[in-house]
């Protein structure tokens, strides 16, 4: 069977997860993010590869970064942006999700960004656009339940690749709640299709999958050793409101253990980088003299985020 992300050509039609992506459309996204970087770092002319195309952000759970960073990337490539306030849309008042992206349909979209807190709720958008033969209209997954966050972990490999060039000589280690992140899941993926020989995963073991070795992942429940020679230290937010029953004593305990401060980075190699997906929780899994200090690459993530957005919805709409 074709991957559903995939028109017959082998292009890009949907973006719904890094799972199954060969890493020649990786590196093409991550190719043809490279040159608007300088349009998301400063005012230029908006491009106009978007022009007469409306993109619905389509937001069914509560985001700040995310989605203003797609609303920029989508205005500077000259798109109608529609923001819909699920509050008071339709969907709050009963309507299903398919029957909210008819009317949409009929109001001709051009592309969706999609968060939704139930994972697949992309994928199902998408075969049900496919069964309407809307093959005009893509879907891009903006975070699905714990399942996948892909323009997330594409634009931590831009960061990763801006910075270190060469993901086949690197030491990886993705630190915290790696059990209920989504963006960890697409960071594994990715990392691991582009030729990552080094990928660990440190936390407790209440926060770690049982089947995270499978992943192809060496597991660390100690953090100095975990660190020891990284290149790249990737931090992972708590997922408080994923978390069933008590998983931690306490964010201090955690901290404690598992945060980042300068002493335990100092276990990594000298030029490691910092990076956090954000928001961060200062003093829970990083420390402020951490993240404020000269191996984080925290704000740059963000604006890699809008030249990555940029490229995968020209990519999508053939620019």
């Amino acid at each position: 069977m074709r991957n559903p992300q995939l028109n017959a050509a082998g292009g890009l039609q949907h973006l719904l997860t890094i799972e199954g992506l060969p890493r020649e459309i990786l590196n093409e996204i991550l190719d043809t993010a490279a040159p608007f970087t300088e349009v998301a770092e400063r005012e230029v002319k908006k491009l106009p590869l978007l022009r007469g195309k409306s993109v619905f952000n389509l937001f069914f759970e509560n985001s700040t970064r995310t989605r203003t960073t797609f609303e920029i990337a989508a205005k500077r490539l000259s798109a109608d942006v529609i923001n819909l306030n699920i509050g008071t849309s339709s969907a709050s008042k009963g309507e299903t999700l398919l029957d909210t992206v008819d009317n949409l349909c009929a109001m001709q979209a051009d592309m969706f960004v999609v968060r939704h807190a139930s994972s697949g709720a992309p994928f199902l958008i998408a075969r049900h656009l496919a069964a309407m033969g809307y093959d005009h209209i893509h879907v891009i997954n903006a975070g699905d339940g714990r399942h996948a966050h892909p323009t997330q972990g594409l634009l931590d490999m831009y960061t990763i690749r801006h910075y270190k060039r060469d993901f086949t000589r690197l030491s990886v280690a993705i630190v915290g709640d790696v059990l209920h992140s989504r963006v960890a899941r697409s960071q594994i993926q990715a990392l691991k299709t582009l030729g990552v020989p080094d990928l660990r995963v440190i936390g407790p073991k209440t926060l770690i999958p049982a089947d995270a070795e499978g992943l192809g992942v060496r597991v660390f429940h100690d953090m100095r050793a975990g660190l020891k020679e990284v290149d790249v230290v990737m931090m992972l937010r708590l997922q408080n409101e994923r978390m069933q029953g008590a998983l931690l004593p306490s964010p201090q305990e955690f901290f404690k253990y598992y945060g980042l401060t300068a002493d335990k980075l100092a276990c990594a190699r000298p030029d490691a980088i910092v990076m956090h997906p954000g928001p961060m929780n200062r003093g829970v899994e990083i420390d402020s003299a951490v993240a404020d200090g000269p191996h984080a690459v925290i704000l740059p993530q963000v604006t890699f985020g809008i030249a990555v957005r940029m490229a995968v919805m020209s990519m999508l709409a053939g620019g």
